[in-house]
């Protein structure tokens, strides 16, 4: 059974930076994509970045250009690299991994299928 462990919220000012870091466990960490999720009170989940098995990466409009989701294989993680952070960006965010190896994007939430227990990121003005 896969497991994603997450790490490195916190809170921070704005136009601050962060680091999140998911550790996945269980299988090959390297056939499947990868992706972040993201939750603000009282607003539905949302789909903030994806990279594939092969490392083609895909953003959501409004964090292009400021977070940037890589993944290193020999250690089975993958990292949520985010600057110039907003209050807006202010939300439980969450790894997800995908449900087929070799899955080609675009991806939508439905391709994922194992998720983390999410870390708090809080963003002050």
């Amino acid at each position: 059974q896969v497991q994603l462990v997450e790490s490195g919220g916190g809170l921070v000012q704005a136009g601050g930076s962060l680091r999140l870091s998911c550790a996945a466990s269980g299988r090959t960490f390297s056939l499947y994509a990868m992706g972040w999720f993201r939750q603000a009170p009282g607003k539905e989940r949302e789909l903030v970045t994806t990279i594939s098995w092969n490392s083609i990466t895909s953003d959501v409009d409004d964090v292009k250009g400021r977070f940037t989701i890589s993944r290193d294989n020999t250690q089975n993680t993958v990292y949520l690299n985010m600057n110039s952070l907003k209050p807006e960006d202010t939300a439980v965010y969450y790894c997800a991994a995908g449900t087929r190896i070799y899955q080609r994007g675009p991806y939508s939430s439905a391709d994922f299928g194992v998720w983390g227990q999410g870390t708090q990121v809080t963003v002050s003005s």
